[in-house]
């Protein structure tokens, strides 16, 4: 009985366990990465979808105010410039905005005065935020590191 003793041997576990926590531990790591990536995901589509609903709340207002002065009204808030040249020439100007750094830019020429004969000069998103330059380039001075 002492050699049966002796021959058994319990298996060895010590390299397929740590084959298996490592295992686990990557797909954790894999696990959490995807999760930050839905959530970056999700707060892109959001952005994008509030800019493209901004985009398009201030294009049916442009629209509404265009539909307006076609009709003949004069409204506040909106630029009536004359030709010199041609006094029947019309150029309408005005903003929509979009959100609090953007607004869509409109101007109009009503070639015979305010009717339904136009021509939309400018149609277009431009940025409202204030912009500041750099006032200068950080340059190796070939001797300091900062």
């Amino acid at each position: 009985m002492n050699e049966e003793k002796k021959r058994f041997s319990p298996p060895t576990v010590g390299g397929s366990s740590l084959l298996v926590i490592f295992a686990v531990l990557c797909l954790t790591v894999f696990a959490l990465l995807s999760l930050s990536t839905v959530q970056a995901d999700d707060r892109l589509g959001r952005a994008s979808a509030e800019a493209v609903s901004g985009y398009y709340e201030a294009d049916t207002r442009a629209e509404a105010i265009l539909a307006r002065l076609r009709g003949g009204e004069r409204l506040e808030g909106v630029d009536f410039a004359t030709s010199a040249a041609d006094p029947g020439r019309t150029t309408v100007s005005y903003a929509c905005a979009i959100s609090e750094t953007q607004a869509l830019r409109v101007r109009v020429v009503f070639p015979n005065g305010l009717g339904d004969d136009y021509e939309i000069e400018e149609w277009q998103a431009v940025s409202t935020a204030d912009w500041e330059p750099e006032d200068g380039i950080t340059v190796w001075d070939g001797e300091t590191f900062e």
